[in-house]
This record gives structure tokens, C-alpha cells and sequence, in this order.
């Protein structure tokens, strides 16, 4: 059986996961990318380097964010969001870093960063700036969507 996620079901699926997919274009080009985030129940917030996806959303706000949770092939939960990347500064961005902070840093342990982001000499520590990253975003809901299927 196959159908559509009510509201409450949508904001299960965003509260109870902390990767999703983010999807943003440029020129015709889209780009998608696994990112860590978090849910309010109003809105995505995220965290980045700078990089190419940053780029983009400051080029083309528009964006789209989709987060599953998969059982098994004919077992799945999956949401849909449209809506706009809001880079945070100032007060705002002191907020987000804190709602990551509280909410997803705390599951991300040793084995949670790959051994390429450790300096020389560091060995398998975690350091904190591998963890938190510079630029503080949310991505701003305008329409959700959820389909699921169960057999």
C-alpha cells in the first residue's frame, strides 16, 4: 500500500532523522548533497563550509530537501520540502549553532568523522571544529509534502 503522509507523520519523519538531501541548481545545473541538519517544526537548519553548495543557494535561494527513513525496498517513509536558504548572521546564527549544537553534535562521535579530516598527529580525537562549521543556515519551509509505502 502505497500513500500520503498527514502532517503529523511529516513532522515525525523530520524530527526523528538528522540527514537529508539537499538539492539546489545554477544555471540549469542541479547539485545535490547529504547534509546534516535539524527541525524546529518550522523550519530546516543546517551548517556548512564554504563550498559549491553555499555558492549556489547564495546564487539561486530556491531550494529542495527530501529526508527518508527506509526499512527495506517495499518499506518507506519519505518527505519532501521546497522553500529558500537563509544564510544566518549575527544573533541568528548564534541560535543555529546552538540548536546544532544541542541536537545533532551530541549522536556524531569518533567513528562519525572520517579519519581524512584529522590533523597530523591529532590521531582519532574529536575536535570540535571538525564538528561545528563556520556558516549557519535554514532553509526557510514554504510547501512539504510526504508519500510512504508498506507491504
Amino acid at each position: 500500500m502505497t500513500g500520503e503522509l498527514n502532517e503529523q507523520e511529516i513532522n515525525n519523519v523530520l524530527s526523528s532523522q538528522a540527514i537529508g538531501h539537499l538539492a539546489c541548481c545554477s544555471k540549469n545545473h542541479p547539485y545535490v548533497v547529504p547534509v546534516i541538519y535539524t527541525y524546529d517544526g518550522e523550519n530546516i537548519y543546517g551548517q556548512s563550509f564554504e563550498g559549491k553548495k553555499i555558492e549556489l543557494m547564495r546564487d539561486n535561494p530556491n531550494v529542495c530537501f527530501q529526508v527518508d527513513i527506509t526499512n527495506n525496498t517495499s518499506t518507506w517513509q519519505s518527505v519532501l520540502i521546497f522553500g529558500q536558504f537563509e544564510e544566518q548572521i549575527g544573533a541568528s546564527e548564534k541560535r543555529v549553532r546552538e540548536m546544532m549544537t544541542n541536537k545533532i553534535l551530541p549522536f556524531m562521535t569518533n567513528s562519525a568523522i572520517h579519519q581524512h579530516e584529522h590533523d597530523e598527529g591529532q590521531g582519532h580525537e574529536l575536535a570540535d571544529e571538525h564538528r561545528i562549521k563556520p556558516i549557519m543556515f535554514l532553509i526557510k519551509i514554504n510547501e512539504k509534502s510526504g508519500r510512504y509505502q508498506k507491504i
